[in-house]
C-alpha cells in the first residue's frame, strides 16, 4: 500500500495533455481477411427457402471440436486453407476477405442454377483479440461484430491498472507470415490516427508496467527476506520469554 501511494495519479490517467478535438478516423482495410482457423457461419437464403435448406445444413466434419471453441458450430477454415462445402464441394477460403468468398459461392449456386437470387451471409465465429499485461482481466476476448478497437479490448480486459505504463502499448500481429510489432501511446492522439487504432482478429496487446510497479516489486523482493527474519526472530522471542 505504501508503494501504491507513491504513484503518480496524472501519470494513471488516459489522455493527458488532450485539448477538445474531432479526428478522422483511419478506416481501411477494416474488412477481415480469413485465415487458416478460422470458423465460419455461413448462411444462404433465397426465395426457396426448402432449396436453401441444403446448404445450411452444416455437415458434421465441418464442426470445430477444439476444447477453446466447442460451443461454436461452423465451417474450420484447414490448414491447406479451404472448406468443405455441401454441393459445392471444397473451396478455398483463407487469404479472401468475407464478401470475396460469399460472392464466389454466390456465384457458384446461380451458375450451377442450384438457386434463385441467393444471399450468402459469412460471419467470423471466433474472432477474437488477446490481451495481456497490467490489465484488471488478462485473457483472449471474443469479439461477436468482428470490430475492436484498442480502447475497447483494454475496456473488455477490465481496464490497465495504476501501474500500466500508458505511453507504451504494443501491438503484437501476424500478418503475410510475418510479425509486426507497434508501439503505441493512449496518452497522445495519435492513438487515433494510427492504422493500428482497430485491431484484427488474432491481434495480441501487451501493456507494460511502470516503473512504480518495476520498484516496488524489486523492493519488496529484497525487504521480504528481513522481514520474515525479523517475524520469525519476534515468534522465537515471544515463545521463550513470554510465557
Amino acid at each position: 500500500m505504501l508503494f501504491s501511494a507513491c504513484a503518480s495519479t496524472e501519470k494513471a490517467r488516459y489522455f493527458n495533455g488532450m485539448n477538445e478535438n474531432n479526428y478522422v478516423l483511419n478506416v481501411k482495410n477494416l474488412t477481415p481477411v480469413l485465415q487458416k482457423g478460422d470458423i465460419l457461419s455461413i448462411t444462404v437464403r433465397s426465395l426457396n427457402p426448402e432449396a436453401s435448406a441444403v446448404f445450411n445444413a452444416l455437415p458434421t466434419n465441418a464442426i470445430n471440436m477444439t476444447p477453446a471453441y466447442a460451443e461454436l458450430s461452423g465451417y474450420l477454415i484447414q490448414p491447406d486453407g479451404s472448406i468443405d462445402f455441401p454441393v459445392l464441394g471444397r473451396l478455398r477460403a483463407a487469404g479472401l476477405e468475407k464478401n470475396t468468398l460469399s460472392n464466389y459461392i454466390r456465384d457458384e449456386l446461380l451458375a450451377k442454377q442450384l438457386l434463385v437470387d441467393p444471399i450468402v451471409t459469412i460471419r467470423i465465429l471466433n474472432f477474437r483479440v488477446t490481451v495481456l499485461g497490467e490489465v484488471g482481466k488478462p485473457g483472449v476476448m471474443n469479439i461477436t461484430n468482428e470490430k475492436v478497437n484498442v480502447l475497447e479490448a483494454l475496456g473488455l480486459a477490465g481496464d490497465m491498472t495504476l501501474f500500466a505504463k500508458r505511453d507504451n502499448v504494443v501491438l503484437v500481429r501476424e500478418e503475410d507470415n510475418k510479425v509486426i510489432t507497434k508501439r503505441m501511446n493512449i496518452n497522445s492522439d495519435e492513438i487515433f490516427k494510427s492504422p493500428y487504432y482497430y485491431l484484427k482478429t488474432n491481434d495480441i496487446l501487451y501493456v507494460e508496467s511502470n516503473k512504480a510497479k518495476v520498484q516496488s516489486t524489486s523492493r519488496a523482493t529484497q525487504l521480504l527476506p528481513t522481514i520474515l527474519s525479523a517475524l520469525a526472530f519476534i515468534a522465537v522471542i515471544f515463545d521463550r520469554y513470554g510465557r
